[in-house]
């Protein structure tokens, strides 16, 4: 049954508000009635104009946040492993979520499974709500009848993203805190600090040396056209990201994003690991080989590698040898074709792409804390080095000037 949000007034005019299900509008605002309640407003939350879940209605869109999707992700996997019927799990789960607006998307989910829906045809009806990865992964692991396996890996999966992010939050904030504010006074010592020493120095007829009148130019035209160039360089970001949302232009973004100097590395093994990971926890479960890549495809993050991911994929439907596919596309390490092949070879290759995904995400975690470690002492030696220039070109004409006076 469809969600609805309600406020409502007791016979002593206090007002309450909530959530309920109900087969209609009629139905919610009759169930009100008999809990004693006058309804004030009643509407429902999958945005339908009669409260009925239609089998192609598109579901109202809510992102749960990651902590809630760690939670909610878990209690699924452990309720479907343990046998419960998806629709009752996904009841039991909402009842014990405080948010409204979280209840709602998960009574929804569970009014179209009601309908005759799958799981992951709900989840399609609400693509802002769960990412690509976990949409893919349910419909792979529904089509194999393995969806209790998909569910606890998709629960591990969400559990160390989620501490990931939260340890590399924690890792960013001062860096990020310290370069904020040390922006902040440079260009504040720019604006308003420097033009007042530069009107001493000229005043008393000193020659200004060359990193002060740098500084100097540096100052004018930040007080001429910084506020303009805040604003291009802002609308240039807003641009950017705009265009990125056209197909084309992400995937040459994407592509560019592979061979870029500094930041390849991190992003192959990234989506390496994420590929990997998945297609693994799929063999294991026993989703056929080409299925498995098809859902895989759709979990990269990268859309360049995904679609190498898919002509692999086409490669192995026409009878390729999966490592051969692997390493033609040129997107994936060396040892992560070792391993695959390895597990062709032995007949195990669920069990070596398990270990090719740990390997993965053991040298993607060292990349990101590597680089982590970096940032801090990379800020501060920038920040200073700006610092020290600036206190310099302020001194060296000061000190001229007690020459010329002695």
């Amino acid at each position: 049954m469809p969600a609805f949000t309600y406020r409502a007034v007791d016979p002593s005019g206090k007002k309450s508000k909530g959530l309920l299900e109900a087969a209609s509008l009629a139905a919610a605002r009759a169930d009100l009635r008999k809990r004693n309640l006058l309804p004030v407003a009643v509407e429902p939350t999958s945005g339908t104009p009669d409260g009925k879940a239609g089998g192609t209605t598109p579901l109202r869109t809510h992102r749960l946040s990651l902590k809630k999707q760690v939670l909610v992700t878990r209690q699924l996997a452990t309720l479907i492993g343990a046998q419960v019927r998806i629709e009752d799990a996904l009841k039991i789960v909402a009842d014990q979520i405080s948010s409204a607006r979280d209840m709602s998307l998960l009574l929804n989910l569970r009014s179209a499974i009601v309908d005759g829906r799958s799981l992951a045809e709900a989840l399609e009806d609400v693509p802002g709500s769960f990412d690509e990865y976990y949409r893919a992964s349910v419909r792979a692991g529904e089509s194999a009848g393995k969806l209790p396996q998909v569910m606890e890996h998709l629960a591990l999966h969400i559990e160390d993203r989620a501490r990931n992010r939260q340890s590399l939050q924690l890792a960013l904030i001062y860096p990020a805190l310290l370069a904020v504010v040390s922006l902040g006074v440079i260009v504040a010592l720019l604006t308003f600090v420097v033009p007042d020493i530069v009107r001493v120095f000229t005043a008393r007829g000193a020659e200004l040396p060359g990193l002060t009148r740098a500084l100097i130019a540096v100052s004018d035209w930040i007080q001429r056209w910084g506020a303009i160039a805040a604003g291009l360089g802002a609308g240039s970001i807003v641009g950017l990201l705009a265009l990125l949302r056209r197909p084309a232009a992400r995937l040459a973004w994407d592509g560019w994003m592979t061979r870029a100097p500094l930041v390849s590395a991190l992003v192959l093994r990234l989506n390496s690991a994420q590929f990997s990971g998945t297609l693994a926890t799929l063999v294991q479960s026993g989703v056929p080989l080409a299925d498995a890549l098809d859902a895989a495809a759709g979990t990269v993050p990268n859309r360049f590698i995904r679609a190498r991911v898919a002509q692999i994929t086409q490669d192995v439907s026409d009878g390729a040898v999966l490592s051969k596919s692997v390493e033609a596309s040129g997107v994936f390490p060396p040892m992560l074709v070792a391993m695959i092949a390895s597990g062709e070879a032995g007949g195990r290759l669920g069990d070596s792409l398990a270990r090719a995904a740990t390997d993965q995400a053991a040298s993607l975690k060292a990349t990101v804390s590597t680089i982590v470690a970096l940032v801090e002492p990379a800020v501060l030696l920038i920040m200073g080095g700006i610092v020290m220039l600036l206190v310099m070109s302020i001194l060296m004409p000061i000190v001229g000037l007690n020459a010329l006076a002695g």
